[in-house]
């Protein structure tokens, strides 16, 4: 089983990215053979700054490594040291209707939004089916919400498979349905956008400030709490042992438990919880080369694993160099 995933840099990694896709990803890799990568391209579609596009992609890599992706385990890179990617794209450009790009979420939302849509939102989902079918991935897991982009790299392998021959695996989506969907400070789903997040390698003092900011309803110290309806008891679940999440939601029901005390015991467990992360990443940090050496070392096999498929689509579609 080949298992593909990527993230996007876009800014500082919060504990909904950790919950949501980065855990998942390092648990993968113990059930497959993982392809892991950093996807930069991705991010051009709404990024326009040089600086911090390099900014976030270094950020990206850093944090990965920290939370948990081992290069011994798993295959991982930055999606733009493979250039072959890029070429893929061309190829499934052609076959790709563009009926079925206008149906794509993601251009009909900034469209809605009054968002200016580029040519690089809307063939977006080209980018993703390339990078889907050039690894020949078997398996890729996402949100409920990211299917459809599975679906459209499924019809293009269909596609060119029946137009030009065989050469693409048909991938299937693994739906995370068991992933809830954790809210951030303000009770909405944590996202950069609503500016509700809480950093996983932020200073300790910005983080407890977050915390401490958490929008709490105005039930008194005394009275007792529904533990299901707070949202720092839900923040603090997917983090917590059981024993202490059983004693939170206990002090909640009983009365005489503020939200005060509760913020503080939650940015306990979640100071806790990322302390070897944060000491990991202290020391990719002091030593850059270490880092370039992944980095260099990942592509290389990317690209060796990419090469092949390519080079059977482009004899396929008659752009290869050989005399016929």
């Amino acid at each position: 089983m080949r298992i593909l995933s990527g993230i996007k840099p876009s800014g500082t990694i919060h504990i909904g990215n950790y919950l949501g896709m980065i855990r998942p990803m390092v648990e993968s890799q113990e059930k497959g053979e993982l392809f892991c990568f950093v996807a930069n391209m991705h991010s051009l579609t709404t990024v326009f700054d040089g600086k911090k596009m390099a900014q976030y992609t270094n950020e990206a890599i850093l944090d990965l490594l920290a939370l948990g992706i081992d290069p011994e385990k798993s295959v991982f890179w930055v999606q733009s040291d493979v250039p072959e990617v890029a070429e893929l794209t061309w190829y499934l450009n052609n076959i790709t209707p563009i009926g079925l790009l206008e149906r794509c979420h993601a251009y009909k939302d900034a469209i809605a939004k009054n968002i200016p849509a580029n040519n690089g939102l809307f063939s977006y989902p080209v980018l993703m089916a390339a990078d889907i079918l050039a690894y020949q991935s078997t398996v890729v897991p996402v949100g409920r919400d990211q299917k459809q982009h599975i679906e459209v790299a499924r019809d293009l392998a269909i596609k060119f498979n029946n137009t030009y021959g065989n050469v693409f695996h048909i991938p299937d989506a693994q739906i995370r349905d068991e992933i809830a969907v954790i809210p951030g400070t303000d009770g909405q789903k944590m996202s950069k956008s609503y500016g509700n997040t809480i950093e996983i390698f932020g200073p300790e003092k910005a983080i407890r400030k977050k915390i401490m900011s958490i929008v709490t309803d105005p039930t008194p110290v005394e009275a007792p709490k529904d533990p299901d309806k707070s949202i720092i008891f839900s923040i603090y679940k997917p983090f917590a042992s059981e024993e202490k999440i059983s004693l939170m939601a206990k002090r909640f029901k009983e009365g005489g438990y503020g939200y005060g005390e509760a913020k503080k015991e939650l940015f306990s467990v979640l100071w806790e919880y990322f302390s070897p992360f944060r000491k990991k990443r202290e020391e990719l940090v002091s030593n850059p080369d270490a880092v370039k050496e992944i980095r260099e070392k990942g592509a290389q096999k990317a690209r060796e694993a990419v090469i092949p498929t390519l080079e059977k689509v482009r004899k396929l579609v008659g752009v290869n160099n050989s005399f016929c």
